[in-house]
This record gives C-alpha cells, structure tokens and sequence, in this order.
C-alpha cells in the first residue's frame, strides 16, 4: 500500500482522487517522499509563477543541504548550480543561493553546508561575502556543533595568497564546531575538473542515505537562454570602431572600442564585463621557442588533445605571467638555488617581487636547461584566460553594440618592449572590420539602482567605463535620480576622458554634478580621493538622502585611499553598513 491510497473522503473530487492513487502506486518509496517534499513545497508558496519549483522541500526527518557561493566573476555560480543539479539528481534537495541573497541568521540552523567561495587580490573575500566573513571572525559568530559542510575554494595562483578567503573560511568553520564532510579542494583559474570531482565526492557523501533519487523533473527548468553564445562558445563581434581618447601629447594611451553584436542574442546590463577571448602575440610566442630551443611543429598533449607546440603557446597557454607554480617548476628542472630559495617559506615579499619583474622568459634565458622538451616547457604554465572589460555602454541606447575604454599596458623590461596580452590583442591585433570572439560576463554586484535614488559614481582612468552606461541607461530610460561623477586622471588637456559627454549630460540634467581631479596640472600630485575629502560636507548629504556609491579603478592604490576618505568622512562603521546594505559597490581590478 502507497501513502496515497487511503484518501480521507471530501479531501478530493472523484477524478483527482483515482488519479493520485494510480500515481501513488507507481510511484518507489523514494519519489513518494520526494512528491511529498514537492506538495509541501507548493502549499507554501515554493512555486514560482511560471511552475518551477524554487527549492524542493526535504524530505521529513531527512538534513537540510544549503549551497552557498561568494564570488564577483560569475565562476561560483556556475559551479554551485551545477552542483545543485547534480545532488538533486542523487534524490537530495539542496537550497542553492548566492551569498549576498542568504540570511546569515540562518547560518546556526545549517546541517549540510557546502560552499563555492572564490578570492579576490591577495586572499580577500569577494565583495559580497565581507558581511559573512565579518561575523564568523567576530564574537557574535555562531557555535556550529551539529554541521557538516565543505568548501570548494577558487583563486589565483599568480596571487602570493592563493586561495586565501576558501582557506579562512573552512579554518574558521572547523574552528567554530563544524565538522569536515570532505576535505577543501583549492582550484586555480583552470578549475573545472577539480570543481567537478570535488562535486560528485561530495554529492556521494551525501547521498549515501537517500532511499531513491529524484526524478529528472523534480526542478523545471528556468528561462532558456537567449542566446546560444557564452564562454565556451563565444560569439565572433566585428570590431566597428576603435577611437583614440585621449591627446596626441598626452603621457597615456587610451582607447573607445565599439562591437557589432548583431545576430548574436547577446543582452548585458551596465555593471556588466565583455569577455575577450585572447591570444599570445607571434612575438612572444617565438621568443619563447627560442629561449628554450624548440620549434613550433613539435607536439605537446595538453587537456582536449595533442597539438602543435606553436599553435598551443599561442592560444592554450598563459605565457607572461608568472605563477609560484611555474617558479617552482622551473627552479625543479634547473636545479637553480635562487628559485629554489624564492620557494622558501618566509619570502613571500621577495618572490612577489621577483614575479612581478620577470616573465616566463626572462626566467627560461636566466636559468637554462639543456634539452627541454616540450611537455617540460609548458609544464608549469596555466590554461590563457579570457580578459573581462567593463562595458563602457548601456544597450538600452546603443542596440547591438559593445564599447568598451581601454588602456593598453606597454612598459619595457629587462631592456625589451613589452605589451598586455589583452592589449596587443585587442589595440595592435586587428582592425576595425576584423573580428574577435566575445562573451557577455554578468556583474550583478555593481548595478544601478531599480528606484530614483541618487547615485555617486567614483572612478579614474578606464574605472569611469560603467559610469557611461550608468548614465546612457539613465538617458534611455528617462528616469533615474540626480547623479554625481568623480573623475580622476593625469592632464585636463589631454586626458578627459569622454569629457564633450559629460558636459552634455551636465546641460540635461542626466548628471548633477561633476568634479575631477587631474593629478598632474598641479606642482602636488592630487588624486579623487584628495577632491571627496574636500566635498565632504556634500557626500554626508547626499549619502543621508538615501545614495548609492560606486567605486570602480585601480584595486592596488586609488580604491584603499578612496575608501579611507570615505571612512574619514562618513566613519568607518557608517561605510561597513553601505556595503552590507549594497549602496556601496565596489568593481576594481
């Protein structure tokens, strides 16, 4: 007998009554107590209002399982929901959330726990994750005796502290009572296949008690995509315009770029990045056959098969930058002490510092090593990464256009000309009517407000990018509260940049208020952090009615001074409580 086939009379009609018992008897014990969580899950309101089930309801007596993910690039998502659907498909019903949208409250009532927490910089949390990280180091932070849980720490490895939020907080987890379900897996930015087996571990560990799993329809799917272009298929965009920014005398190069996205079904809000699929330049590439004595046509496997040495430093591998795992690597082959000791605990400053004046080729001349193949050559390098652009427009106002601003990096070293592999793609690589492939990367942790509040936008250099579609977006619509732009950059002469716009929008209405900063007209250098001390008075005011503020630049210098006025002047718990409350939003790099 099924728990269906005893119906109380009066609770249903004739016909809904035989067919819940036809159901209930073809229905294993395991999908009954699924179909169970699912009927409770209705009756309170679980179903969104196109059918999908929000979460599936536990099963009774059955441990709560809640995925969490924290991260600013969209890779924790990614995983977490794939990770949601691999443990529904074991028969589980796990809550799958970002971190920014969970109720921190809630925290002491976990069972199951498992956590996608990317880095940011030198082993920070990522922005939306300071509340969270916050309370567990403070005194109010919760005891966790009766937890299960296991992160999933994505990084960096060109960083000194790889990994470093995933690692604080799985120490402080266990610190506070929680009890490892599995061991933290560490991934660097090539993570699928260790995010996918430390996936199906800890599914399996969980699983291990579920009766039956799930069926296939116990989630229905959301919206289908609009398009069929993303990261790993991404969309070939003519590149329609690219449009010097600044004076012909100026100290910098900086660029407008404008894409043709037409045919592609690609859609972005303002906040969000255009994802570059790069390559490494023909230069660099045969720089580096030379210095370690190979040719291009010889054959190296990497993941996806074997290929061309060439063809594989070119477009496979990150052949710049230099990691801790390509210096230990190298110092391996070459029996060279001086890597051997950079690898040493205690000289991290120093091996940061040598990394950062080095490139894989300045290492590979300095430290030779005699009949290398090519499996040892590419040994220690990590997969080429696509580059991320703040989009510079709102498609609301350009249609199936992309712009972006950008500064080429060029500087030269050990006596040579050096370039970013981005920028020799995207300025020196092709021209307009040429095409590169692209991808829209979301940001939702620098948006406009939904509402008319005020808005303060605090940028310099290519950080003012999303402040033109802030205010393109605005222009569109025909709404949005005042707004006030911070600029900041070298020479007023020569370096305003999109300064004919601003103005306009000044004379609209669009933008209220406008103050810049050019560090170098003066005999002192003075930066946007020196002009917000001076308009202190207004910040108070305009923070007090209820504004936003955004910060969007260098991640190294400007945004650390930038906040410290900002504490200076609003107090440092006043700024702790914008960010919690996401009126301070932060976008640096």
């Amino acid at each position: 007998m099924t728990i269906f086939e005893k119906i109380p009379p009066g609770i249903l009609g004739d016909h809904q009554a035989s067919q819940v018992e036809a159901l209930g008897r073809s229905l294993s014990p395991g999908q009954a107590l699924w179909l169970s969580g699912y009927l409770a899950g209705l009756h309170a309101g679980a179903l969104g209002g196109d059918g999908a089930v929000a979460e599936a309801a536990p099963a009774a007596g059955a441990r709560t399982l809640t995925i969490i993910h924290a991260g600013e690039t969209g890779n924790s998502g990614r995983i977490a929901t794939t990770l949601g659907e691999r443990a529904r498909a074991a028969g589980l019903a796990p809550m799958v959330v970002a971190v920014g949208d969970y109720k921190l409250r809630n925290l002491k009532a976990e069972q199951d726990l498992l956590l996608v927490v990317a880095t940011h910089g030198e082993g920070d949390p990522p922005e939306p994750a300071h509340e969270m990280f916050e309370l567990l180091d403070g005194p109010r932070a919760p005891k966790f005796d009766g937890l299960r849980y296991a992160v999933l720490a994505l990084g960096d490895s060109s960083y000194e502290i790889f990994c470093g939020a995933g690692r604080t907080l799985d120490e402080r987890l266990a610190a506070l009572g929680g009890t490892r379900l599995a061991e933290r897996v560490e991934c660097d930015v090539d993570y699928d296949d260790d995010a996918a087996a430390w996936s199906e571990t800890v599914v399996g560990l969980l699983a291990v008690d579920v009766a039956a799993p799930a069926p296939a329809t116990a989630r229905a799917a959301g919206p289908v995509a609009s398009s069929a272009y993303d990261k790993g298929n991404p969309f070939p965009a003519t590149l329609l315009e690219q449009i010097p920014l600044v004076a012909a005398e100026s100290t910098k190069d900086t660029r407008h770029l404008e894409f043709d996205l037409a045919g592609s079904g690609l859609t972005y809000r303002p906040g969000d990045a255009l994802g570059v699929i790069v390559r490494n330049s023909e230069a660099s590439v045969a720089a580096l056959l030379d210095a370690a004595g190979l040719t291009a046509d010889a054959s190296v496997v990497l993941k996806g098969g074997e290929f061309a040495l060439g063809a594989a430093l070119a477009e496979k591998l990150e052949i710049t930058v230099v990691t801790p795992r390509f210096l230990a690597h190298w110092g391996e082959l070459s029996g060279a002490e001086e890597l051997a000791a950079l690898g040493q605990p205690g000289r991290e400053a120093e091996r940061a510092d040598y990394l950062h004046r080095h490139h894989a080729v300045d290492i590979i001349r300095q430290h030779r090593v005699a009949g290398i193949d090519a499996a040892g050559l590419v040994g220690g390098f990590r997969p080429l990464q696509p580059r991320l652009y703040s989009l510079a427009s709102a498609q609301a106002l350009v249609g199936d256009e992309a712009h972006l601003t950008l500064a080429p990096v060029r500087y030269d070293l050990h006596g040579e000309p050096r370039v970013g592999v981005g920028s020799q793609r995207l300025v020196d690589a092709i021209r307009p009517g040429g095409t590169l492939p692209v991808y829209i990367q979301s940001n939702d942790q620098f948006r406009l407000p939904d509402d008319d509040r005020p808005i303060i936008m605090i940028g310099a250099g290519t950080g003012v990018a999303p402040y033109r579609a802030f205010l393109q977006e605005r222009e569109a619509s025909g709404r949005g509260g005042p707004a006030w732009l911070m600029f900041g950059e070298r020479n007023r002469k020569s370096d305003f940049l999109y300064q004919v716009e601003w103005q306009q929008w000044l004379a609209e209405g669009t933008l209220e208020h406008l103050d810049v900063a050019f560090s170098r007209d003066g005999n002192e250098r003075f930066y946007v952090q020196h002009r917000l001390l001076e308009r202190a008075d207004q910040l108070r005011g305009w923070v007090g009615d209820g504004a936003n503020i955004y910060l969007c630049g260098d991640a190294a210098a400007m945004a650390p001074d930038v906040e410290a006025a900002m504490s200076q002047i609003l107090g440092v718990e006043a700024v702790k409580q914008l960010r919690k409350d996401k009126r301070f939003q932060r976008d640096v790099y």
